[in-house]
This record gives structure tokens, sequence and C-alpha cells, in this order.
């Protein structure tokens, strides 16, 4: 049996900083990870997909060359060399992580664990010969006591009663990620980040994709105006998109997947596709956690956990998607730190959940952090809002990617930015001045009087501020 300070459960994004931390606190800390370091996000999620779309960005611009001069007679988009550089991509980054593990003297434990007591776990190993833990030798099981654990084990795909994943036409965010040859035709269920992305990147490599939204709008959470306008980039696109719209039931054949949907009025719609992708959300790994025999409070299924990411039971915490609480994997990180600098006993704030920034990585891009303007009157906010296209962007019209807006939600009494709503040209890289403006109290008149290089993309944070004053310059 082993001792530990802090044993994490899970080496996602929150797993594997919460242990680095916890290593670098001075706590002797073990990482169970019964599949791959890195979790989901790096290797089948964030990480992977951005390559993907990355390879897509590259094939719209050669597409679009000649409008730069550039006349290319043919080329070849072969999505499966693009498909094994995003999995060389992943393979650095799991490389890169198990070196700061090993740097930091974390004892990784490659195996599936479970609770015996509040401060007991039994690991099942899953191949002995790739542990790193040096009490871990060739046991089938290893129990540990640790002082504190932390539940960081993520979530999966939600799976529709009447569309079971069968991994071959009906998929989930992961398995379309391991596929490396195209279909012809792709519906995807759920038009949240995932949907938009998958959308985005199969529609450049020509795929004939259909996006399906039960809810009346693309990216539902975010700001009406962002999803009108990426509704209407992607139609421009040849994206199809059916809002309103619920699946009935589904049939698969050797060769194609038919849809049985209900669209607006009732309309009864079928359609057929060579796959379809189902991103509807996640649900909580904790099956296998016996945590129900512990006791630790579930609400829906999520685990319950107070500000300072802790359970009912005062030594187990938990971080991440497993907590339902923002299900993005920097959330999982920020925790991860809150979580164990708390068992340090610092004084640490706590998290903002509601100026989390969220980034979607579609074409056009989406960003944003705060309330929406209509979430702003709901309550109860006196709002001014400042906007500014990229339409009017020198740096967006010398790129040729000038699409979208900057949309700035204000309290009109004391200038506070209340929210920010981006769509077009690298937003996602633009969201963090302004959540920095932001977590200083800095007022959107401070915003206004801050000098951009020109001709910067970013100058359209501050046209955007002083729209919202009254007095934009270049519109």
């Amino acid at each position: 049996m082993a001792d530990y300070d802090i044993t994490v459960i899970g080496a996602g994004p929150g797993g594997y900083v919460a242990a680095i931390r916890a290593a670098q606190l001075g706590y002797k800390t073990a990482l169970i990870e019964k599949s791959e370091i890195g979790g989901t996000c790096l290797n089948w999620g964030c990480i992977p997909s951005k390559a993907l779309l990355k390879n897509a960005e590259v094939l719209d611009l050669i597409k679009d060359s000649e409008h730069y001069g550039i006349n290319i007679d043919s080329y070849i988009a072969d999505y499966e060399v693009g498909y094994n550089r995003s999995r060389e991509v992943v393979n650095k980054l799991v490389t890169g992580i198990n070196h700061l593990l090993k740097k930091n003297k974390v004892d990784v434990i490659n195996g599936s664990a479970r609770f015996v007591s509040k401060s007991s776990l039994l690991v099942d190993i899953t191949d002995p010969k790739e542990n790193v833990g040096e009490r871990v030798q060739s046991a089938d099981e290893f129990p540990i006591e640790s002082k504190n654990i932390i539940i960081a084990t993520g979530g999966v795909p939600r799976e529709l009663p009447q569309a079971p994943f069968d991994g071959d036409k009906i998929l989930n965010s992961k398995q379309i990620l391991e596929m490396n040859k195209l279909p012809k035709s792709l519906g995807i269920i759920g038009a949240g980040p995932i949907g938009v992305e998958f959308a985005s990147l199969f529609n450049s490599y020509g795929v004939d994709v259909t996006l399906i939204e039960m809810l009346p709008d693309v990216v539902p959470n975010e700001d009406k105006e962002i999803s009108s306008t990426l509704n209407s980039s992607f139609s421009k696109r040849g994206i199809k998109i059916l809002t309103e719209t619920t699946l009935d039931s589904v049939k698969t054949t050797a060769k194609s997947v038919s849809l049985q949907l209900t669209g607006k009025g009732n309309e009864s719609i079928n359609l057929k596709f060579d796959k379809i992708l189902v991103a509807i959300g996640i649900t909580p790994a904790t099956n296998t956690l016996g945590i129900d025999a512990l006791g630790v409070e579930l609400i829906n299924g999520w685990i319950n956990v107070d500000s300072s990411m802790k359970t009912n039971i005062q030594n187990v915490f938990a971080i991440g998607d497993v907590t339902g609480v923002l299900p993005l994997a920097h959330v999982a990180q920020s925790q991860a730190v809150l979580a164990v600098e708390r068992i340090h006993g610092d004084s640490v704030p706590d998290i903002n959940y509601i100026n989390m920034p969220k980034a979607t990585y579609c074409n056009p891009q989406v960003a944003s952090f705060g309330l929406s303007e209509s979430q702003a009157k709901d309550e109860g906010y006196e709002v001014k809002v400042g906007k500014f296209p990229f339409l009017a962007s020198g740096k967006a019209i010398a790129s040729s990617h000038s699409e979208g807006f900057c949309k700035i939600v204000v309290d009109s009494e004391y200038g506070e930015i209340l929210g920010v709503h981006l769509i077009g040209p690298e937003v996602t890289e633009l969201l963090a001045e302004l959540s920095m403006v932001q977590a200083l109290e800095g007022t959107v008149d401070e915003l206004a009087l801050l000098t951009h290089a020109h001709p910067t993309l970013s100058e359209t944070l501050k046209e955007a501020a002083l729209a919202a004053l009254g007095n934009p310059i270049h519109i």
C-alpha cells in the first residue's frame, strides 16, 4: 500500500494540472489514469480538432488563392494526411505533459480507481508496464491511502436513446476524430460549439453537411446577434441548418443512416446521410468510482462541490467536467489550481464563472464572456451597447477576412463591462485583452483610451468601446 498527501483520479487538463500544482507545493502526489495522459481534451477533443480546423483554414485559403493573385492549377486535399498531422500534434503534447509529471516527481499510475473509503482507493492496474508509480510493479490491484483525493474523471459524450453510438454510422465527438476518411454527407445533431466546429471543418473539405438543432438558434448559449451572424455565414458556405427540429428515429444500413425528424410547425422531414455525429453534450464519468457507497452528493448525476471544489466528504474534491459547473478545459485547470491551493491553506479568490471566457473555433470564430445583452437587461441593468464591424477594420479588410463584429455590453451607470461577444477572424485570441480589463475592474472608458497598434484586429475592441460611449471614429 502506498501513502500520498494528494491523489488525483483522471489525467485530463484538470487532473494533470492538479497533480503538478500539488507536487510544486511539496505534496507527495499520485495521478491515476485508466487511458491516456491528457484526457479527452488533448487526445480526442480540443487539440486534434484544432489541428484539423487549421488544415481546413489552409484549404480554404488555397481554394480562394486567385483572390490573392496566386493561381494554383491543381491540388489534392488529402484528409488522411491532415489527420495524421493532428495525431502528431497530440503525441508531441502528450510527451510534453509526461515530461512535466516526471520533472515534478508525480507518481503516475495507469489504472482504474475506485473508492474503498473516503481516504482509501483500490486501483485496477491497466498495464503494469506503463506505470511510472514507483510502488506499482506487476500487481493487478494496487491499494492507495491518501489524505486528500481529487476526482477529475471528466465526462463522456451524451447518447440519444433513439441514436445509440455504433462507431460506424452514428458517431460521437471522439469517434469522429478517429475517422481518417471523409464521408460524402454528414448530419450533425446539436449546433453547440462541438457541432459547429465539425460542421465548419467538414464543409471546408467538401462534405455535404447538415446541422440539426432543437433550439431556435445555432450556438444557442451565445448572444442572439452572434447566433444570427453565424447562421447566415454558414448558410452562405452551403451548410444546411435546421433549427427547432427534433430527432424522432434513426435507421442504419450498411451504406447509410436515415433520420426521421420533426421540424418547425410539426413538419415531417426525412434525411439520409453517410454518417451522423451526435453532439448534444456530455454526461459525468463516475460509474466506476464507487462514490455512491461513499455518499458523495450528486445533483442530476454531477458531483456537487462548493466554491473550493470540495464535495460533502471533507477530504474529497472534484474538478472539471465531472462537476457539470462549466465543462471547458480551461475551467478545469482553474478549478484544479484552486482546489490544491485551498487544500494548502492559501487564500485565493473564488472562480468567477460568469466571466469565464468561451471560445468556438469554427470559421468565423466565436468568443465571449459575461452577460449577453438580453441577460443584462433581464438582470435589471440599464445597458449601453458598443458594436464595431470587422468590415471597417483595415487589418481585416487587408486580410480578406472582414466578416463579423465585436460587441460590448456595458452598464450605463458605471461603465462596467458586463459582457463581450465576438464573431470574426481570430476573435478567440482577442478575448484575453477584454477579460483582463474586466478582471482589473477597468471600464469601457479606459478601454476606449487605450492605444492599439495599427493596423491590428484588436483595434476593433477600442472602436467598440468608443461606440458604447457614443463617439466611434471609424464608423
